[in-house]
């Protein structure tokens, strides 16, 4: 059975405890769970259903992880993958980078040929620019702010996972229980 890469990074922890969220929404049998800190591009490369994950860090950089793996993420052959993005940041603290870091790896996915699935609202967020954001004016994943909107983050999760699903995203895995 073909299983989703799940690689995200997290200093604090918070990005840590939505991947759990996810893993649970998702299911623990169909994810293979990994923190970017121990990854090869070999690793991200045998997966055909990649979700990725990080938080966004003072002016726009990415967390330390992924900074330190991005030079070689750059590298990473995306083609006939599909790619879900989920980020992290704080909309009022730092509105001028609200979640860049989903942009600045969406953009090296879309460059070295994947698929961007799951792309999400910016509707009810309040912040003044982000490089997370689409030519359609769409974020291109799900955008979670912990500081200012904690109470949304579980609707979120949900809704952006039925989302998935209805997009396709699953349907090479294991259908997912209804």
């Amino acid at each position: 059975m073909n299983k989703i890469g799940l690689f995200w990074g997290s200093d604090t922890g918070m990005t840590e405890e939505i991947v759990t969220v996810l893993i649970d929404l998702i299911g623990k049998d169909l994810v293979d769970s990994v923190n970017v800190f121990n990854t090869s591009i070999e690793q991200i490369e045998s997966y055909e259903h990649l979700i990725l994950g990080l938080s966004t860090w003072y002016d726009g950089e990415l967390q330390s992880d992924w900074d330190e793996f991005f030079e070689q993420f750059e590298k990473i052959d995306f083609s006939n993958k599909t790619v879900a993005l989920f980020g992290l940041g704080d909309q009022e603290g730092y509105a001028e980078y609200f979640v860049d870091g989903i942009g600045i790896i969406g953009d090296v996915v879309q460059q070295n040929g994947g698929k961007i699935v799951g792309k999400w609202s910016t509707k009810g967020y309040d912040f003044e620019a982000s490089k997370a954001i689409d030519q359609e004016g769409l974020f291109l994943g799900l955008a979670i702010d912990e500081d200012n909107q904690p109470e949304q983050t579980d609707e979120r999760l949900e809704q952006w996972v039925h989302q998935l699903k209805k997009e396709g995203f699953f349907d090479k895995i294991k259908c997912l229980e209804e």
